[in-house]
Order: structure tokens, then sequence, then C-alpha cells
């Protein structure tokens, strides 16, 4: 292909072996290289597969990453200690590339996905495209006091609103971007006291298939199901205490999937209520269980109250189910009323009875369940469908260079 544009990308995690951002990282530069020359600037961990054997089509640069094993990859995970260094090497290489001549259509910053990150592609004189971002949710007052057993390095998230409103170097960067990305429109409010020049809404992740069929009830009952970390925030323990709330009805249950530091607290609970078998709880399991748990489940469940994006309800709208969340943060866009319920997230009592509203309306209900499969799997095909999203970012980045072309030749014609 002639005149293929020439893209500068920047992700200090990208690995398709891996999960979570780097994977997702991935996909965006694999697909999108399939129309851009692209230039990946990232960090290689140690012990992972080489990223340069897993993009050949691509101009890898890799620089070696700071990788804390055990207790600690949580905190790295999620504070990022190395980027500051992943910042500089970045800086100088970019600036070191334009003084050997070489010229880029277009930078695009695809990682890190949370949005307390600056860019080192700022200020550069080439068109800045930031994200997908999301992040910097509060936890509603109201849940905090069930949110103390948290590590201690997760409260640190309470300094991004802070940040957003006085870090120079954080605001310069969204500001002197020519689109700024959010994985919902709340990314939007996060940013408004800044003069953002554009702002376009695509969530960070994707799936590459979708089911063909409905979701019909195998039986009497409801079987719900929940994927995610057992943290409080992902509102596992209102989903339990909303359990019991239905009680009366028979053949309803509870799948719970995942490990976390409020597990033993949602164990419990589940005890203190006489719940039994309607709840139960599985642990981590390999990704093939984890698959035949979604094929069974006749109702996703997942009432995060601080979740950014939601990668799994994407998985489960990607299988048919119909989702029950609540309206903050990334699910409460992508959930509409054509594909499940979304319920406010004002106290924990209101939330467990409003989940116990939403689960009883579907169990006395059953010919919802086929009709709001049909809206997931609508759903799912217009927003995250990997070659659908690759392609609406290709014609993003047209649009960009386009609106940067007149301003470039009004310059040059100045200067003539």
């Amino acid at each position: 292909m002639e005149n293929r544009m020439r893209v500068l990308m920047l992700a200090p995690g990208c690995d398709g072996t891996d999960v979570g951002e780097s994977w997702s990282c991935y996909q965006w530069v694999k697909g999108l290289s399939e129309f851009c020359d692209i230039t990946l600037l990232t960090l290689q961990r140690p012990g992972r597969k080489s990223i340069v054997e897993q993009l050949p089509e691509v101009e890898v640069v890799t620089w070696p990453d700071l990788y804390w094993e055990g207790s600690w990859e949580r905190f790295a995970s999620m504070l990022k200690p190395g980027y500051v260094r992943f910042y500089r090497q970045v800086r100088r290489w970019i600036r070191q590339a334009l003084r050997d001549g070489r010229q880029f259509d277009l930078i695009h910053q695809i990682g890190p996905l949370a949005l307390r990150y600056p860019s080192p592609g700022a200020g550069l004189g080439i068109p800045l495209v930031l994200g997908p971002q999301a992040g910097s949710l509060e936890t509603p007052p109201a849940f905090v006091p069930e949110c103390g057993r948290a590590p201690w390095f997760t409260k640190l998230r309470n300094l991004d609103q802070l940040r957003l409103q006085h870090d120079p170097w954080l605001r310069r960067s969204f500001e002197s971007a020519s689109v700024v990305i959010g994985v919902a429109p709340y990314v939007a409010d996060l940013l408004k006291t800044m003069k953002i020049q554009r702002f376009e809404v695509a969530g960070e992740t994707g799936i590459h298939e979708v089911a063909n069929t409905l979701k019909r009830p195998a039986g009497p009952g409801l079987k719900l199901l929940y994927v995610g970390r057992v943290i409080r925030t992902k509102g596992l323990r209102d989903a339990v205490r909303a359990m019991s709330l239905v009680a009366d009805l028979p053949n309803v249950t509870l799948d719970a999937i995942g490990m976390g530091e409020d597990l033993d607290a949602c164990r419990q609970l589940a005890a203190e209520l006489n719940l039994g078998d309607r709840v139960r709880f599985h642990g981590r399991l390999p990704r093939n269980e984890v698959e035949q748990f979604y094929q069974q489940a006749d109702t996703f469940l997942f009432p995060s109250f601080r979740e950014p994006s939601g990668n799994v309800v994407f998985e489960a709208l990607g299988h048919g189910l119909p989702v029950i969340t609540t309206n903050r943060g990334g699910p409460g866009y992508v959930v509409t009323d054509d594909c499940g319920f979304r319920v406010p997230a004002e106290t924990p009592q209101q939330l467990a009875q409003d989940l116990a509203t939403a689960i009883r309306r579907l169990a006395l209900n059953p010919r919802l369940i086929p009709q709001l499969s049909a809206g997931a799997l609508e759903r799912i095909r217009d927003l995250a469908v990997w070659s659908h999203k690759i392609s609406r970012m290709y014609d993003l980045y047209e649009s960009v260079v386009a609106e940067r072309a007149p301003a470039r030749t009004q310059l040059e014609t100045v200067g003539a």
C-alpha cells in the first residue's frame, strides 16, 4: 500500500501472551499495523516472549522493564514505578529520531490506561492521540467504611483528582492532544477543568468472536454468574446480600469466580445469611473452565461501583448474557436497557435491594432473557469486535491527520 501512514505508538506494556492492558495494547498494535507503518516504543519484561518476535511486521524499540514479583506485583501494576524512566527514555528517543530526520504523521499513546500518566509525546509538534483512558473514579461515600481492608497503596488513587486539576505535565498532555479517547463518557467529566480539543469514546479492549445463539433458560430458576477480582469495589459482597433477598425464589443460584482480599468476607457473609449452595465460590479457575460457566449461565451479575472499563462485561455480552450492573463507570455506559439492568450505587443496602429487584424480575419473567440476549449480542458487535474497533481507530487517525494538513500547508506558505 502506497503512502501508508507513519504512526509512532507508545505503550509501556504490550504483550500478546499477557493479560489486561498489555494484551489489549498488543491487539491494537497488531490490528493497526495492517493499515499503518508502526514504530512501537515499549518495555520488555524479563522472562516473557520477545515483543520483537511477537510483532514482526512492526518496528519495535524496547527497554528492559522493571518487574516486581510476589506481593509487590499488584503495587507495580497499579502505580507503574518504572513509568518515569520509560517517559524519559521515550522522550529522548523521539527527539533524537526527529533530529535524524525521521518523520511521523501521528503519535498514539495507547497505554497506560489510567489517567495519571503524562505523555512523552506531548508538545513535539506531531498530532497526539491519547487513549483509551479510564479510571480515577471515586468510591461512593456510603461504601467507604466497608473498603478499609484494601491494600494501602490503592488509597493513592485519591490523588488522581488533585493531579488532574493541578499537575502541569499531566494537564499539558491532555490539552495538547489532538484527541483524547475515553472508555466511557465519564472520562470527559473528569477532564472538564481542561481545554480538551476533541473527545471520543472507545473501549480499551475487545473480543474476537461473538456467540451466534441467544441465551434461553435451560430450566426453572436463574443461573447467575460473577467473574472478576474479589475486592470490595467489584460488588460481590452486594451480590451476596441481594441473593439473600431473593431466597424465596427456587433455583436461583450464583456462581462466583475469582480471588481477592474480599473473598473471605463474602464467604462469611454467605454463611451468616444461610445461603448454602445458592452461592458457590470457585476461586480462580483455568480459562477453559471459566468459558464453560459463561456458556451455562443465564445472566451475568457484576455490581462493581468503581469500574473504569469492565472487560468481563464485554466477555459476558459476547456470550449473549444479559448483564445486571451499576450505572457507574464503564459498565454503566456499555450496558443499555436493551441488554441488561443498571442500578444506582448509593448505599450498600440500596444496591443490594435494587440488584434483588432486577434478579427477581428476570427469574419471574424468563422470556426477557432471550430478548436481552439478542440486545447483548447486538451491543457487543457494535462496540467491541476488534476488526470494527481497528477500522474506526484508523478512521480517527485519518481525520486527525487531515485536520493537521491545512494548518501545516498554511505554515509552509507563510514561511515561503
